[in-house]
């Protein structure tokens, strides 16, 4: 077949060239071969694009190219010719993947297409499991109602984040990957030496990723029995058994007990966590660092909620932030201040 051989050093401006022209071959490999890139056409080209090229008909061979297994590139790719094309303009693009399983936003207008789907997602991911999406996070547990979708019809797996594995079953406790960044921009944060609370440990991941690389005390607090569970395993999978105090049951009520006075505590739980601001800053020493999140189009709601809870102590902002999108115009928003 036919290939266009071009100088090493020009061959990636002259295939970006091609690419935009759709005229690379693209079933087939590129060839080096002696200082030269044998790139295969799919066409032949014209003397004024050669000429742009600054080559000529000599630079047109004849050559045999091994074959490539094209992958597709997203998931819209493995639907394509298989739903209507209007519709998987509608797909969302962003999907969870938590260890094998991969979890799914399907609109209600595809829900005849939802297997179809489904099978697409599991070869697209070569994971083990696909779950749909069939209602919001609901409560202080943190649950959400899954439905099987594809692959093998299990719900517990283990996940793997900065070096540290989390076991959980997705049906009955909360785990987002998506959080994954603002749990190492946390770790960055904690020093050695500090005592930390984690009001809504879930599963882990917060005290699990400091604990592995900070010197710290963490209390790591969840009112879900099954989330207790496997915190108290991932503690042991983790090694950090020394540096992590799982605690089941309420949090408020869990700190007004043990009127335990800290360094930092962290509140991810932004559907409710503002009905804890009172008791968690009661809890912070002077000086502490709190991090709050919250479900908000903006941080004016946020700030006036912990100015409140902490008058007449003074609050120092240290930093705001849009974590990731909740739904249009809506935000999980991270603040952290120091209660002075």
């Amino acid at each position: 077949m036919k290939g266009l051989k071009v100088p090493k050093q020009k061959a990636n401006d002259i295939r970006k060239i091609l690419l935009k022209q759709s005229i690379i071959n693209l079933d087939f490999k590129i060839k080096q071969e002696n200082g030269f890139v044998i790139i295969p056409l799919n066409e032949n080209l014209d003397s004024n694009l050669l000429k742009k090229l600054c080559l000529d008909l000599e630079n047109i061979v004849n050559c045999e190219f091994e074959g490539q297994k094209r992958v597709p590139k997203s998931l819209k790719h493995y639907l394509k010719n298989k739903i209507d094309e209007k519709k998987i303009e509608d797909i969302r693009g962003s999907f969870d993947i938590i260890g094998e399983i991969v979890i799914l936003e399907i609109p209600e207008d595809l829900e005849d297409d939802k297997y179809k789907i489904g099978e697409a997602a599991l070869k697209f991911t070569k994971r083990q499991a696909v779950f749909r999406k069939n209602s919001e996070i609901k409560g202080v547990r943190r649950t959400r109602e899954l439905e099987h979708l594809a692959g093998s019809n299990i719900s517990e797996t283990t996940h793997q984040e900065y070096g540290a594995r989390f076991l959980m079953d997705v049906k009955n406790v909360y785990f987002s990957p998506r959080l994954a960044t603002e749990r190492y921009r946390i770790l960055n944060l904690v020093k050695d030496g500090e005592t930390i609370i984690d009001m809504f440990a879930g599963v882990g991941p917060f005290s699990i990723v400091i604990a592995r690389s900070k010197d710290v005390k963490i209390y790591a607090i969840d009112i879900n029995p099954y989330a207790y569970d496997y915190l108290k395993k991932n503690i042991e999978l983790n090694k950090v058994p020394e540096k992590i105090i799982p605690v089941l049951g309420d949090a408020s009520e869990y700190l007004k007990l043990s009127k335990l006075q800290v360094d930092r505590i962290i509140m991810n739980l932004p559907g409710i966590a503002y009905k804890y601001l009172d008791t968690a800053v009661d809890s912070l020493k002077i000086g502490g660092i709190l991090h709050y999140y919250e479900f908000a189009s903006d941080f004016e709601g946020a700030l006036k909620r912990i100015k409140k809870a902490a008058y007449p102590r003074k609050v120092e902002i240290l930093n705001k932030r849009k974590v990731k999108s909740k739904s249009p115009g809506k935000w999980h928003i991270g603040v952290d201040v120091q209660i002075l």
